[in-house]
């Protein structure tokens, strides 16, 4: 995966994303995790890799200090027709270099976006960067097992699967030990398909 490949593969998405993303399971999944989660005015919220804003539908986003940025115009484009009045601040920007100081952000919502872009680490150590101290970043995506190693058949077809857009063998522990002299796990749960998406809540120390 790299950025040019990426916007094009989700120019071809843009149309169709919801009917996958926003629906069945998914759109199931999104609403457990944000029928839990209260934003106030005080708070900066960041919603990273927004897509087509399926996750800003389950909220109630009006009076709310709200930043949403994708890399893709098109699926970009989508989540604005859908909330043509809010004060919701839409940028396009890369989730790996994003222009914002250090410490902007009391809560970060990623959701299906570590697994998409095309370095991980990049994009989780600018959420961990932008984040304010005892801030909490919120993901919704697919791992990785934390106790199994990835098994041959999805070795084989990991970078096939990867040309669709998406990797199927990121590992958040990996991840996280890259950060975790900044952050703590607050929550750590299977949400779907038997763990593969998980529900992860981390704080900043």
């Amino acid at each position: 995966m790299n950025n040019a490949w990426n916007k094009a593969i989700y120019k071809v998405w843009s149309p169709v994303y919801d009917k996958f993303f926003n629906s069945g399971r998914f759109l199931n999944a999104r609403k457990k995790i944000f029928q839990e989660r209260t934003f106030n005015r005080t708070q900066k919220v960041l919603f990273v890799g927004v897509g087509t804003g399926a996750d800003l539908e389950q909220i109630h986003h009006n009076g709310l200090d709200i930043t949403a940025i994708d890399f893709s115009p098109e699926m970009l484009n989508k989540a604005k027709e859908k909330f043509p009045n809010s004060s919701i601040h839409f940028i396009e920007m890369d989730a790996q270099e994003m222009n914002f100081p250090d410490e902007q952000f009391d809560i970060i919502v990623g959701s299906l976006i570590l697994s998409v872009v095309p370095d991980a680490d990049k994009c989780f150590g600018e959420m961990s960067r932008v984040l304010k101290k005892e801030g909490e970043i919120i993901l919704f995506d697919k791992f990785s097992s934390k106790a199994k190693r990835l098994s041959l058949i999805k070795k084989i077809i990991r970078p096939f699967i990867k040309v669709l857009g998406t990797d199927i063998g990121l590992n958040f522990e990996e991840l996280f030990a890259k950060q975790k002299a900044k952050l703590r796990i607050k929550e750590d749960a299977g949400i779907m398909f038997n763990g593969m998406y998980r529900k992860i809540i981390v704080t900043k120390q």
